[in-house]
C-alpha cells in the first residue's frame, strides 16, 4: 500500500500502465488487481480511517521507495507507458545483476516504478 494524492489518478495511471483493473474504486481507497490477483493497494494520503494516515503530510510522496513489477511482456508495458507519456527515467535495458530486462519511470507522485521481464 502506498499513500498517494489522487487516488482515481493514481489508479487509472497503474491500471493503464500495468494492464490491470480497478478491484475496488473511489477517492479514498483503491486496490489494484490483475487476474483477480491483488498486486497494489493506494491510499489518499490525507485519510484517516480508523488507522490515521498512512504517511507523514509533511514529507515528499515517493521519497525512497521503489516499486517492483515483474510482467509477461516487458514490451507491451513499455508500449503503454510511452503511449499514456510516462516520466520514463531509464529506458528498458539489462540488469546484468538481475539478468532481466527493465524499465523504470515515475508515477503520479514521483513514486519509483520497475517493469522488469
Amino acid at each position: 500500500m502506498i499513500a498517494v494524492s489522487d487516488v482515481e489518478k493514481s489508479s487509472a495511471w497503474y491500471c493503464e500502465l500495468l494492464g490491470a483493473a480497478s478491484g475496488h474504486g473511489g477517492p479514498e481507497y483503491e486496490r489494484i488487481v490483475v487476474d483477480g490477483e491483488l498486486i497494489l493497494q493506494l491510499h489518499r494520503q490525507e485519510s484517516e480511517h480508523h488507522h490515521g494516515t498512512i504517511g507523514d503530510p509533511a514529507q515528499p510522496l515517493g521519497n525512497g521507495v521503489a516499486l517492483w513489477f515483474e510482467l509477461g511482456s516487458l514490451e507491451e508495458a513499455a508500449a503503454r507507458a510511452a503511449a499514456m507519456g510516462a516520466t520514463i527515467q531509464t529506458g528498458v535495458h539489462l540488469n546484468p545483476n538481475a539478468h532481466h530486462h527493465e524499465l523504470w519511470l515515475r508515477d503520479p507522485d514521483g513514486y519509483l516504478v520497475v517493469l522488469a521481464s
